[in-house]
């Protein structure tokens, strides 16, 4: 049995997202989690949620059922403010290049 996620990995608006999460990484001095699993689930996930919702809304953070009034886009705005913390965004899609074995 698949993850909800997969039926959208590999589709144009996947692909589109992914090459918008490596610009933010890229521009931010970031790098992307270097399990595959990671950014392919929070990627999916994310995904979805622009072809539901319209937007990319953190998946992490979201709330269950997603709230377009209360949720936020990612990248959030906290996500700056985690990577000087914590090496890492919450989600642990961004890293902070170099920290905790990601490339």
């Amino acid at each position: 049995m698949g993850n909800k996620w997969d039926p959208v990995v590999g589709t144009n608006e996947y692909k589109k997202n992914l090459r918008r999460i490596r610009k933010i990484a890229e521009e931010n001095g970031y790098a992307i989690n270097s399990d595959q699993k990671r950014p392919r689930k929070i990627v999916g996930l994310m995904t979805m949620n622009k072809i539901e919702f319209g937007k990319y809304y953190c998946p992490c953070k979201q709330s269950h059922l997603l709230d377009i009034q209360k949720d936020v886009p990612c990248p959030c705005p906290e996500m700056k403010d985690e990577i000087v913390k914590d090496n890492h965004c919450f989600c642990k899609l961004f890293y902070q290049k170099n920290a905790g074995g990601r490339s």
